[in-house]
């Protein structure tokens, strides 16, 4: 029991000193939007603020979504890294539950577990609230939280409603990270 303590620690310490999200207790479970529409959501998003997260490190953040003839959706992720460099990653997400389409899940990776993506609040056209979050051994949580638009600014009366929302959802807002979406020369299309 003492080196499962201790490993525990370090999971602990390496993901706090890369600015993860970690909670202990398990993850909450927010509503999500009720009237999501897979196909309206599909095109490029920009990313205006996020929590921290050890998988994005540049600028620039946006993701763009395509429905696939399957029903899935294909993801396209990309961010300019401080050396200028694009660096883009592709993933395909599924709605969970067609009774629940605002619950998908995520892959990146084959053979990897899905990670949840829970759009909590959208209008399709110019914002959207998407929270991830793992239980890791019924003890502790990872959270993600993504404040999403269709231009590379959004303004702050729409950023504090979601920061409400956030809010209730017992999402710590002071943890946010405001994306540079400047000089993004490269990824514009």
């Amino acid at each position: 029991m003492k080196s499962f303590q201790v490993l525990f620690l370090l999971l602990l310490t390496a993901a706090a000193s890369e600015g993860q999200s970690f909670h202990i207790g398990r993850c909450p479970q927010p509503s999500v939007q009720e009237d999501f529409n897979v196909t309206k959501y599909m095109g490029t998003w920009y990313e205006i603020e996020r929590l921290p997260a050890m998988f994005q490190k540049g600028k620039c953040a946006q993701a763009t979504y395509s429905l696939l003839p399957d029903g899935t959706v294909s993801v396209h992720n990309e961010e300019i890294l401080s050396n200028g460099k694009i660096n883009s990653i592709e993933g395909v997400a599924t709605v969970k539950n067609a009774s629940q389409p605002a619950i998908l899940g995520v892959s990146f990776f084959k053979g990897v577990p899905d990670a949840p993506y829970w759009v909590l609040s959208t209008d399709h056209q110019s914002y959207a609230l998407v929270y991830s979050c793992s239980d890791y051994l019924r003890l502790f949580h990872v959270d993600f939280a993504w404040i999403l638009a269709r231009t590379r600014e959004l303004s702050q009366d729409i950023v504090s409603q979601l920061h409400d929302k956030l809010t209730a959802a017992g999402v710590n807002v002071n943890r946010l990270i405001v994306t540079n979406q400047t000089s993004c020369e490269g990824l514009d299309q």
